[in-house]
């Protein structure tokens, strides 16, 4: 198995002890990775602070190639990134081919973005002109759970506007980022971008640090409002990605038959560990009994397994800590609903569970009021619409939410009282780069992606003059 290095100024370097990284299908260790001392991480911000000025000035036509350049060397070693990613992540081959390809996509759209000044007003008295200025050194954190594209997302907006970066992934999924730092060695200047590995014990430090700018923090809301607090002394930029339990609404005229396999494919992507996955579905008492036969049906036919093996579908939970909150959530869908598919966890080696359908529960369950993180999905029966949106927004989460119904004017209505920054209508779980994302409540601050996201790695600055 290959190795791999932190990038610190420009320099791949050894860290200050290496750690194990368990491949989630087997339980076992697959290679090591280096980690960052806390000198290392300190070494990293100033390395980033050097380079900022001259990065700042660099012509934006410049950085935008650099950033394409990057893109390119992704695609070209896009198989063995992919299989990587299976090996620290989990997830089916064909999923990790589509985050290396979705990383891809999404620098390429970052370096067309031109932050260019904006005339807002002018005229015989005034002269207003807007310009976006970079902030300075921004610090972003990544989840092992999209480890790669979410990385890009952080990457990209923040060069492309010219500030520098420091990239901390997951200890459990740092060996494809730090791949895509050697891809970045050649082609930025020294200090531009800085990834490292950690133990979960570096963030405060570089979160807190009176030099960094901004952090981009993608992660649980409990880790969130932590990084925000660390920020708040010097009152940095700050854009939270945080928790979700995302609700689906099932209205009364759908067909059941075309749906499902788009329901169940929202929920259990990526073994049911995305923020913006469907968690609670609430279905309309006319086709309950119908939704949930057939969502179990469908559980009970899906080929779980290790990622690398052909034909499956659902791969292990990322890590031993997730494994054990599934198993919790299993007990507890076994006390408070019925069980129709799945409910166990597999004969095997590795981190794995059933695909898990639950019936016959109610909202006072917390595997209904949790994000369980996990491929387990509680179907819950309704029967009047406007109560349903009620027990829908009952929650401290807005991140995403989903409504089904054969009339489109209708499940807009509907859609309008959903209290969350995206809702899809038939589908779940569609996401791009010049879309924004943005949660609602307890789910983040800020948005990402599209004009406005990049625009947060900026600073406004207004030039007013009178004539």
């Amino acid at each position: 198995m290959r190795t791999v290095k932190l990038l610190i100024n420009g320099q791949l370097v050894n860290g200050h002890k290496n750690i194990d990284v368990i491949n989630p299908a087997t339980g076992k260790a697959f290679m090591q990775i280096p980690v960052a001392s806390e000198a290392q991480a300190l070494e990293a911000v100033v390395a980033a602070k050097a380079a900022f000025p001259g990065w700042a000035a660099t012509k934006i036509e410049d950085r935008q190639a650099m950033l394409r350049k990057l893109a390119d060397r992704l695609q070209e070693n896009a198989e063995e990134f992919a299989k990587i990613l299976v090996l620290e992540q989990g997830k089916p081959l064909a999923e990790a081919a589509a985050e290396v390809l979705y990383a891809e996509t999404f620098l390429r759209y970052f370096a067309a973005f031109n932050s260019s000044m904006e005339t807002i007003q002018d005229d015989d008295e005034m002269q207003v002109e807007v310009y976006r200025k970079p902030l300075g050194v921004v610090v972003g954190i990544a989840p092992w759970n999209l480890p790669l594209l979410i990385g890009a997302n952080k990457l990209g907006p923040a060069l492309v506007t010219g500030n520098t970066i420091i990239l901390k992934p997951a200890p459990t999924t740092s060996v494809t980022s730090l791949m895509l730092g050697e891809l970045a060695k050649d082609i930025f200047p020294a200090g531009v971008i800085n990834i490292i590995a950690d133990e979960n014990n570096l963030g405060p430090i570089l979160s807190s640090h009176p030099d960094v700018a901004k952090v981009s923090f993608t992660g649980s809301t409990v880790t969130g409002r932590k990084v925000a607090q660390t920020a708040a002394s010097s009152l940095k930029r700050l854009t939270l990605e945080l928790g979700g339990n995302d609700a689906g609404i099932v209205l009364n005229d759908v067909d059941v038959s075309k749906i499902a396999e788009r329901i169940f494919a929202g929920a259990f992507m990526n073994c049911g560990q995305v923020c913006i996955a469907l968690k609670r579905l609430y279905v309309h008492e006319n086709q309950y009994d119908e939704m949930c036969d057939a969502l179990a049906n469908i559980a009970n036919n899906t080929k779980v397994g290790d990622g690398l093996d052909n034909g499956v579908k659902i791969g292990p939970l990322q890590n031993f800590m997730q494994f054990e909150k599934a198993q919790k959530y299993l007990g507890i869908a076994a006390r408070d609903g019925k069980v129709i598919a799945g409910g166990a966890v597999l004969d095997r080696q590795g981190y794995f569970i059933q695909p898990t359908i639950v019936r016959d529960i109610d909202d006072s369950s917390p595997l209904v009021s949790e994000e369980q993180f996990a491929p387990i999905l509680p179907i819950i029966k309704y029967s009047d619409v406007n109560d349903v949106i009620k027990r829908a927004n009952n929650s401290e989460y807005g991140l995403g939410g989903s409504v089904w119904s054969s009339d489109i004017i209708r499940a807009k209505e509907v859609a309008s009282q959903i209290s969350t920054g995206t809702v899809w209508i038939n589908h779940h779980l569609h996401f791009g780069p010049h879309i924004p994302f943005a949660g609602a409540k307890q789910s983040g601050l800020g948005v990402e992606f599209s004009k406005e996201g990049i625009s947060e790695f900026t600073q406004c600055s207004v030039i007013s003059v009178a004539k």
